[in-house]
């Protein structure tokens, strides 16, 4: 429905109640209605400090007409300084309702932005009347726009800004419709100081952190004495088993995951430098205690039916994710799969190894680039989705990771494992010593326990001296 200027001079406004806004405070504002023959309304001008008008045809196309993005909506009214306390809202309605609300206290400056992405231009002309005020309370929608709009404006006035929880509420408009006008006021005077979510302040938010915080979550490895140390794989953290190439980590991290798995813990794993078939073999092999890992040994023993029949009691509950990244992905896909089973699956451990074939660089010095930027992405990601990511890393001749000493920075826990693979005694060349490096969850470190290889079923066992 259009409207040109010579319509408008012979049409009367009015100012008539609306979504629960009353006549005294349409006009106050001077918002504008205008109603067809049969006195429906069709038309609100909301009028700015310098003429300009938002114009709502009902019942929810807008449009402007000499309309300044400079300027605050019902600025006009409030001389700088007039109170202690200014409200800011995202929308015109949600002033009126503001307004509406708090009348019944005494009269408060309440202003609105002219859009949920207000311009540079009206931060700089609105500045020092809203710095004016003692205290800047804004009443926004709990999305991204009104977290945007917060943070710009608490960066602006940063020991000033405070911020109404809507709670069930969309928006101010919502309570009064609601009839909550109670516990508007209430959230109004009781608005927190405002401060984003990167940063905690108050009281409220350090207790909140008590309250909300999940106690450490872990599972037992199942390796007794390495328990003794880290407790358990930890959810929240970033773990890495280092060693040099061809000392069993593989087996080490299949052990590990065994154990997810007879604890009923839903985790994904990818083992980079095995097949697909090789990995979940390894798990049948763990299953029934023999040794099933390739399929000339299962067609030897004529095994067939036991293997199918392990696989499916092994996934039957559907807690083992097995993932691969295609060709060509990069590390922000990496990243991305993790979060997808971490959200989507549910998964509460991400395995795979080695790290640093998920990268690909063209020479040492872009790898460890590379690295380096995974592992600091990985730690935060552990912490922020609270799932444990457990890593393998090969070392160099000094111990440390390879190609990037980044990957062991980043880690909570390193478990650093020793085997001597020239010993002349089997039973010494096939044990792998496990050793704690780090441990920044419960800081025990030192020796914690040995494995010992079975080379006939091809499975690790916990050895007790």
């Amino acid at each position: 429905m259009a409207f040109d200027a010579a319509e408008e001079e012979v049409v009367d406004h009015q100012y008539l109640p609306s979504r629960g806004i009353s006549v005294k405070v349409m006009e106050m504002y001077d918002v504008r209605s205008y109603t067809d023959d049969d006195g429906n309304l069709t038309k609100q001008e909301y009028m700015y400090p310098s003429g300009g008008k938002k114009i709502r045809v009902m019942p929810k196309t807008f449009s402007a007409q000499g309309l300044s993005q400079d300027e605050l909506f019902g600025m006009n009214l409030f001389p700088a300084g007039c109170a202690k306390i200014v409200t800011i809202t995202e929308g015109e309605v949600d002033a009126l309702s503001v307004q509406e609300m708090m009348q019944g206290r005494s009269l408060q400056p309440v202003v609105s932005l002219p859009s949920a992405t207000p311009s540079k231009r009206l931060w700089e002309k609105c500045r020092d009347w809203l710095d004016s005020f003692e205290k800047i309370v804004l009443s926004v929608d709990n999305d991204a726009a009104g977290n945007a709009v917060a943070s710009k404006i608490f960066n602006m006035f940063p020991n000033k800004t405070y911020r109404v929880k809507h709670d069930v509420y969309k928006d101010a408009n919502d309570f009064l419709v609601n009839k909550a006008n109670r516990e508007f006021s209430n959230a109004w005077w009781n608005a927190r100081k405002y401060t984003p979510e990167n940063i905690l302040n108050t009281s409220e938010q350090f207790v909140d952190l008590f309250r909300e915080s999940p106690d450490y979550n872990y599972v037992p490895t199942g390796i007794e004495a390495l328990d003794d140390k880290i407790m358990g794989l930890m959810q929240g953290h970033f773990t890495v088993i280092k060693a040099p190439t061809g000392i069993g980590k593989t087996e080490v991290m299949r052990f590990l995951e065994y154990n997810m798995l007879q604890r009923k813990v839903p985790f994904a794993s990818w083992h980079l430098e095995e097949t697909k078939l090789r990995s979940v073999l390894g798990l049948v092999s763990y299953h029934q205690n023999q040794n099933l890992t390739r399929r000339d040994i299962i067609d030897s023993l004529g095994l067939h039916d036991v293997v199918e029949k392990s696989i499916k009691e092994i996934t039957k509950d559907e807690l083992f994710y097995q993932f691969y990244m295609p060709d060509g992905s990069d590390t922000d896909d990496f990243i991305e799969q993790i979060r997808y089973l971490s959200q989507g699956c549910e998964c509460k451990y991400i395995f795979f190894e080695p790290i640093q074939d998920v990268v690909v660089g063209q020479s040492e010095e872009s790898k460890e680039q590379q690295l380096a930027d995974l592992s600091v992405r990985l730690s935060k990601l552990a912490a922020e989705l609270n799932v444990g990511i457990v890593t393998i890393a090969h070392t160099n001749e000094n111990g440390d990771p390879k190609y990037c000493k980044m990957i062991g920075q980043r880690a909570s826990v390193i478990i650093d494992l020793y085997r001597d693979k020239l010993a002349e005694d089997d039973q010494e060349r096939n044990t792998t010593q496990l050793r704690v490096e780090k441990n920044r969850p419960c800081s025990e470190e030192g020796n914690a326990g040995t494995l010992l290889f079975d080379s006939m079923s091809f499975t690790l066992q916990e050895t007790h001296s």
